[in-house]
């Protein structure tokens, strides 16, 4: 059991059956009144953001999130296939649930397959990725002051802001997490 007060950002717990992961906390002590905790939950299987607030003391069981290395495979129409890297056991997800997380991600990266009770609710892509570009503009010296960008087509198909002097076949590091631009490899 986790009381409110012992909140972290990421948390996964089970209120009234419904498996929420913390987005957001905040302690609250105002001056005239008992403490609470203030948060904004993410409902893991639909997707939904709410805020609610809890007494400190509150109590909820923790919720069990089983997280799989699995290798993507190939997307055939509407559905993704996934091979599970130790059992070699594949299932196939719709685009649903999937939702943009293969942005990044080539057939044959290993990634994550979050599930609760069995049911699979999201993917999770590597943090960070290593990419080819396939399509941008030339830079040319002297372009701007400082900091410009522009946008560069990966391997994938994703669009990235990258800065000038990146030209197309280079190998670039992106931030899934963001879809930014990191370094050149």
């Amino acid at each position: 059991m986790i009381s409110a007060g012992d909140f972290k950002n990421g948390l996964t717990l089970e209120i009234d059956g419904v498996v929420y992961q913390i987005m957001e906390f905040q302690h609250v002590k105002p001056g005239k009144g008992a403490a609470f905790v203030r948060t904004k939950v993410k409902d893991v299987v639909n997707g939904g953001v709410q805020e609610r607030t809890f007494r400190p003391t509150e109590k909820f069981p923790a919720a069990r999130i089983d997280r799989v290395d699995m290798q993507y495979l190939y997307a055939d129409g509407d559905l993704f296939n996934f091979m599970d890297t130790e059992t070699y056991e594949q299932i196939a997800l719709g685009a649903e649930t999937i939702g943009d997380a293969l942005k990044f991600v080539k057939e044959n990266d290993t990634l994550k397959i979050c599930s609760y009770n069995g049911k699979v609710f999201s993917v999770e892509p590597p943090m960070f990725v290593e990419l080819e570009i396939t399509d941008t503009e030339p830079g040319f010296k002297g372009d701007t002051a400082q900091g410009a960008t522009k946008p560069a087509t990966v391997e994938t198909g994703a669009v990235v802001y990258v800065p000038l002097f990146v030209s197309q076949g280079d190998k670039i590091k992106i931030d899934t997490r963001t879809g930014e631009y990191l370094s050149r490899v």
